[in-house]
C-alpha cells in the first residue's frame, strides 16, 4: 500500500480518492472548500491537508482533479502548492483535462525535482467515477505510467499508455470530446426526427443501438434526451464541454487541424447556455431542436 494524496474533490475527484482510501491506501485529500474534505474524511476515514503542499509531502503518489489550467497551475506550483511538498522519485497524477502545453510544463517541473509526471485525463462523467469504472488516457515516461499504473487502477476500467510525450494524455482526451460533440448532436438530431415523424424513441433505439449507429451515448443518454432528464441528472455540464472543446480548439490551431463539426456543435452549446442550461448535460442539445427547455 502507498501513501497517496488527491487534490480537488469535486463530482469527480471525492468518489475517486474514495476508492483509493477503500484500496488500503494511506490517503490524504485537499480541496478548496475544506467543508468538502471534512465531508470526505467523515465517509471514508484518511486525512486532510490545509494546502496541497501539505497534503502532498511524503506521499508516493499525487493525484489532482481539478478545473482547468490556472486552477492546476495554482494547486502545484503556486504558493503552497504540491510540487513544494513532493519527495525525490514522487510521482504526479494529473486527472484534470487541460492543455497539452500544461502537461509539458509540469513534467519539466516536475523532472527538475527528481519526481515523475503522468497526465492522466478521464472520461466516464460522474457515473464512472462513482462506479470505479473511469477510461484513462495517459502521457509520460514508460517507467512513470508503470509506477502510475496499479494506484490509478483503484478507479479504472481501462487505462492506456497513449505516449511517452508529456501531454499526448491530454491530446487523446481532447479526441474523445470531438468525437463526443458530434455524437451527443447526431443523437439529438434523430431522436427529435423519430418524434416529429410520429415514432416511439425506445422501440427507435431499440431497433437501431445494435448495429452501426449505436455508442455510448445512445445507449447511455437516449432516455435523457427523451424525456429532458437532462436538467436532473448529474453528467457532464455544458459549461465543462465548452472549456474542454476550447482546449480542443487552441490545440487544433498550434498543430493544423480543421474542427467544423466540433466548431458548430460548440456553438449550439453555446446557445444552450444562454437558455440557462449551462449546468445542464450535454445531453441537452436536443432543446434547441423541441424547443422545450
Amino acid at each position: 500500500m502507498a501513501k497517496v494524496a488527491f487534490i480537488g474533490l469535486g463530482v469527480m475527484g471525492y468518489p475517486m480518492a474514495g476508492y483509493l482510501q477503500k484500496a488500503g491506501h494511506e490517503t490524504t485529500v485537499y480541496n478548496r472548500t475544506a467543508a468538502k474534505a471534512d465531508k470526505w474524511v467523515a465517509e471514508y476515514g484518511g486525512s486532510k491537508a490545509e494546502t496541497p503542499q501539505a497534503a502532498a509531502e511524503g506521499c508516493d503518489f499525487v493525484m489532482a482533479c481539478v478545473g482547468n489550467d490556472d486552477d492546476l497551475r495554482s494547486v502545484t506550483t503556486g504558493e503552497g502548492g504540491a510540487f513544494h511538498g513532493l519527495k525525490e522519485g514522487a510521482v504526479f497524477i494529473d486527472h484534470t483535462t487541460a492543455s497539452a502545453s500544461v502537461a509539458e510544463e509540469l513534467a519539466k517541473e516536475a523532472a527538475a525535482k527528481g519526481c515523475g509526471f503522468v497526465d492522466a485525463p478521464v472520461s466516464g462523467g460522474q457515473a464512472g467515477a462513482e462506479n470505479g469504472q473511469l477510461a484513462i488516457m495517459c502521457g509520460g515516461s514508460p517507467a512513470n505510467f508503470a509506477q502510475a499504473e496499479p494506484i490509478m487502477d483503484c478507479y479504472a476500467k481501462a487505462i492506456v499508455h497513449i505516449g511517452e510525450q508529456p501531454g499526448a494524455g491530454q491530446i487523446c482526451k481532447m479526441v474523445n470530446q470531438i468525437c463526443i460533440a458530434g455524437l451527443v448532436q447526431g443523437l439529438s438530431e434523430g431522436l427529435e426526427f423519430a418524434n416529429k415523424a410520429g415514432l416511439d424513441g425506445r422501440k427507435v433505439v431499440d431497433a437501431i443501438s445494435g448495429g452501426a449507429a449505436g455508442s455510448w451515448q445512445m445507449a447511455n443518454r437516449f432516455e435523457w434526451v427523451l424525456d429532458g432528464a437532462y436538467q436532473d441528472n448529474q453528467g457532464f455540464a455544458v459549461d465543462w464541454m465548452r472549456k474542454d472543446l476550447g482546449i480542443c480548439f487552441g490545440h487544433a490551431e498550434n498543430i493544423g487541424a480543421d474542427l467544423p463539426v466540433a466548431k458548430i456543435v460548440d456553438g449550439f452549446y453555446e446557445d444552450v447556455q444562454k437558455m440557462g442550461g449551462g449546468r445542464w448535460d450535454t445531453s441537452s442539445l436536443v432543446m434547441r431542436l423541441n424547443g422545450k427547455g
